[in-house]
C-alpha cells in the first residue's frame, strides 16, 4: 500500500523556513522540532531567500499605486467641489446683513473667518455694528430741515453761519454731510430767468 504524501500549509512551511533562515538552530535540530525532513526545510528556506525581495518588491509596488489612485480620487474630488462651490456663489447673491445672518459664530468644525470666506463676506463686515444717530445729530438735522423749508435758497455757508448765529457750532463740511442725508439741495434761481430770449429771425 502506497503512502499518502504529507502535505504542509502554507503557514507551517513560512514559519519552518524563518526559523531555520534565523539561524539559531541547525536544520537538523528545526527538523526534529517541527517533525519534518531536513532536506524539505532546506528547500523551503532557500525558495523563501529567492522570494522574499520579490514580495517585498510587490508590496511597496500595491501601495505606491494605491496611494496614487487615492491621491488621483482626492484631487478630482477637491475640482469638482470647487467647480460647484464657485457655481453656488454666483447663484446665492445675497446682501451683506443676509450673509451675516447665515453665520454660526458657534459652529464647531468651521470658524467664523473661513465661513465668512465661503460667503464672500469680509470678516470686518461680520463684525461691523451700525451705530445711530446721536441725540445731537438727530437734533441738528430737525433745526436745517425747519430752516431748508423757511429758506430753501440757504446754501451749506449760508446754514452755517444761521446755526452759527443759533449758538450751534458746526463746520461747514457736517453742514453738508447733513444736508446730504436730508436729501436736500439748495434752490438757486437759473440765470437769465428774468431778461427775455432773443427772437430768432423769420
Amino acid at each position: 500500500m502506497a503512502t499518502q504524501r504529507k502535505r504542509y500549509s502554507a503557514e507551517f512551511k513560512a514559519r519552518v523556513a524563518l526559523e531555520a533562515l534565523k539561524g539559531h538552530n541547525t536544520v537538523n535540530e528545526v527538523a526534529r522540532t517541527y517533525g519534518v525532513h531536513p532536506t524539505q526545510i532546506t528547500h523551503w528556506r532557500h525558495r523563501l531567500q529567492q522570494e522574499m525581495p520579490e514580495i517585498f518588491s510587490a508590496r511597496r509596488a500595491q501601495r505606491e499605486d494605491e496611494h496614487d489612485a487615492l491621491q488621483a480620487q482626492l484631487y478630482q474630488q477637491i475640482g469638482q467641489l470647487k467647480v460647484e462651490w464657485d457655481w453656488l456663489k454666483k447663484k446665492l447673491d445675497l446682501s451683506r446683513d443676509a450673509k451675516r445672518g447665515v453665520i454660526e459664530p458657534a459652529h464647531p468644525q468651521i470658524s467664523i473667518a473661513r465661513q465668512c470666506d465661503l460667503v464672500g463676506l469680509s470678516r470686518s463686515s461680520y463684525y461691523y455694528m451700525p451705530e445711530g444717530e446721536t441725540a445731537e445729530k438727530l437734533h441738528l438735522m430737525r433745526v436745517l430741515d425747519e430752516q431748508y423749508t423757511r429758506t430753501p435758497f440757504y446754501g451749506v455757508r449760508r446754514m452755517t453761519v444761521w446755526l452759527g448765529q443759533q449758538g450751534y457750532a458746526v463746520n461747514p463740511k457736517r453742514v453738508a454731510r447733513f444736508l446730504r442725508t436730508l436729501g436736500v439741495e439748495t434752490i438757486y434761481p437759473n440765470p437769465r430767468l428774468s431778461q427775455p430770449q432773443p427772437t430768432q429771425p423769420i
